[in-house]
């Protein structure tokens, strides 16, 4: 009967190389680390790097300002969203690219997800079109660019989007494509209007509220910015919703609650959070029941 006769310290085969293999790849494996240029370093640098968002005093949006676009939940929303709550625009990495380069991809995907925790991958930063207007405040009608690092130092990436084509749109719905690039140009500007359609050629030229409700549209197609909760993207993230350029209208010609979007400041109480985060005040009408009730035990 055959026995064994090898022991764990005997070298059999292509011993040799494979010897070799291993500390080449261990060599290359911490070379990767000490210049944080393994996958999950970049994934975490996306993910987890926190940011700390701009405070408004004046209760206005600045140029220069860093915000997150939050499309704010709607009740009446349809019945067949996969994705509730507000979703956080997020610059979103393709997967298999993501394994092949050691830097972002240009250009670069997006979608939107629940995440009201500002990250690399969801701040953006108001940009002047024309001229260095830091710390002016932006108005309705007027021309701006929304930046993203992502997390990384010395890399900025506009929002941009152009007209659909046959080889170019977006994944789900084939309608306009929005996407990150670094390249500066008229596809990266967008105008903030007001929601109200009948009061937004009076508010033009006023100051954008922070943390209210508005329009993001594109100047070179006249798109509006709107998140589809109702489809979703496999991403390198996990399941997220899709965002394109396309503006949706009611019966009435009025933009629908997949159009509106938040241009959310930061807590001033606590720097790692946002003004969604504080509770929000009671109505007018519950105001008014509180007081009448204090009046009757008095």
């Amino acid at each position: 009967m055959a026995q064994n006769l090898y022991g764990p310290g005997v070298r059999i085969g292509n011993w040799n190389e494979d010897v070799y293999l291993e500390e080449e790849l261990m060599k290359d494996f911490l070379e990767k680390r000490d210049k944080g240029k393994l996958l999950i370093q970049r994934r975490r640098r996306l993910k987890q790097n926190l940011m700390q968002l701009s405070m408004t005093e004046d209760g206005y949006i600045h140029y220069g300002d860093k915000v997150m676009l939050v499309n704010p939940d709607d009740p009446d929303t349809e019945a067949d969203v996969f994705l509730g709550g507000d979703l956080s625009l997020c610059m979103t990495p393709d997967e298999i690219q993501s394994h092949l380069r050691d830097e972002l991809e240009v250009p670069c995907g997006l979608s939107a997800v629940q995440a009201k925790t500002p990250i690399g991958r969801n701040t953006f930063i108001i940009l002047s079109v024309h001229r260095d207007a830091t710390g002016q405040v932006l108005r309705y009608g007027q021309d701006f660019c929304l930046g993203i690092t992502g997390g990384f130092d010395n890399k900025m990436l506009y929002l941009s989007s152009d007209h659909r084509t046959l080889l170019k749109s977006s994944k789900r719905s084939w309608l306009q494509e929005v996407y990150l690039t670094n390249e500066v140009s008229h596809m990266n500007c967008w105008q903030a209007a007001f929601p109200d359609p009948q009061l937004r050629l009076e508010y033009e030229g006023f100051p954008v509220l922070a943390n209210a409700k508005i329009l993001i549209n594109h100047c070179h197609t006249n798109r509006g910015l709107a998140a589809h909760r109702h489809l979703f993207l496999s991403t390198y993230f996990g399941k997220e919703a899709e965002v394109v350029a396309h503006t949706y209208l009611d019966s009435h010609r009025v933009e629908k609650p997949r159009n509106h979007w938040m241009l959310v400041t930061g807590n001033p109480r606590d720097a790692s959070s946002t003004m969604l985060d504080l509770p929000k005040p009671p109505a007018e009408d519950t105001r008014a029941m509180e007081q009448a009730m204090g009046l009757d035990t008095q």
